[in-house]
């Protein structure tokens, strides 16, 4: 009985000069809530509850950081051994993986529009890179047959720069970007793409692509069916044409 008196006047102690629960408890090992039933009668001046608060942010941001640190070193573990486990592309990984970006970021051929020529759009640069080491090595584009194109955002006045900044990233001489199209209209201040690492989208565009669009839709068409989902796709109302393409010779 003593022990425990000794011990909460100690803690009352501690308290009044300004000292949290937490470092209280690494002194006087009681539980919490016999503490805060010692000390509930305890004032603390405005001065040391500024403190108090002060440390309660710092030991937060330090919680943060900590936790930050581990979520980075987990993302490494991770993307170290997903990258052991790509070897060596082959072309025909090549070929697939081209076909598959340009499903997902291409220009297609619609109903009101069958002469969409082949392009290309996005700002991840080696997206980019990928796309046109695939129209080089695996289409086989002539150089000459490849021009590019700068989108940015108006308010983005060295677009000069970001011109520079392509040409080193894409290998390719700064003239071949010879449009550059200024996107107009307020841009929302919650926008982080808009400073520093800011270059814009780049638009490829293969000189007389229409006939290439057609065969990388060929070439899609063919994943879809020898990925086994042309069942599910042709529920869709706007694929009743793989019906007739491979639903029919199959039913036959």
């Amino acid at each position: 009985m003593i022990e425990k008196i000794e011990e909460k006047n100690r803690a009352v102690k501690l308290r009044r000069l300004g000292k949290s629960y937490s470092e209280i408890l690494r002194n006087i090992p009681v539980a919490k809530s016999t503490l805060s039933l010692w000390l509930r009668g305890v004032g603390l001046s405005k001065r040391q509850k500024q403190n108090l608060t002060e440390k309660r942010l710092l030991a937060i941001q330090k919680a943060g950081l900590i936790k930050k640190k581990n979520r980075v070193d987990l993302t490494d573990k991770i993307k170290e051994k997903a990258r052991a486990e790509v070897s060596r592309l082959s072309r025909r990984d090549l070929w697939l993986i081209g076909t598959a970006l340009y499903w997902a970021e291409g220009s297609k051929q619609k109903e009101h529009n069958p002469s969409q020529g082949t392009i290309f759009s996005n700002s991840d640069p080696y997206m980019l890179c990928v796309f046109l080491k695939w129209l080089q090595e695996v289409v086989k584009i002539k150089e000459e047959d490849i021009k590019f194109e700068l989108y940015i955002h108006e308010t983005f006045s060295d677009y000069n720069r970001a011109i520079s900044y392509w040409s080193k990233i894409l290998n390719v001489p700064s003239e071949r970007f010879r449009s550059v199209y200024l996107k107009k209209g307020r841009v929302s201040v919650k926008r982080k793409n808009i400073h520093k690492g800011y270059y814009g989208l780049i638009r490829i565009v293969v000189k007389r692509g229409t006939n290439l669009n057609r065969k990388i839709s060929g070439w899609v068409e063919g994943i879809i069916k020898n990925c086994g989902v042309v069942q599910l796709v042709t529920r869709l109302p706007l694929e009743q044409e793989f019906q007739v393409r491979f639903l029919a010779p199959q039913q036959q």
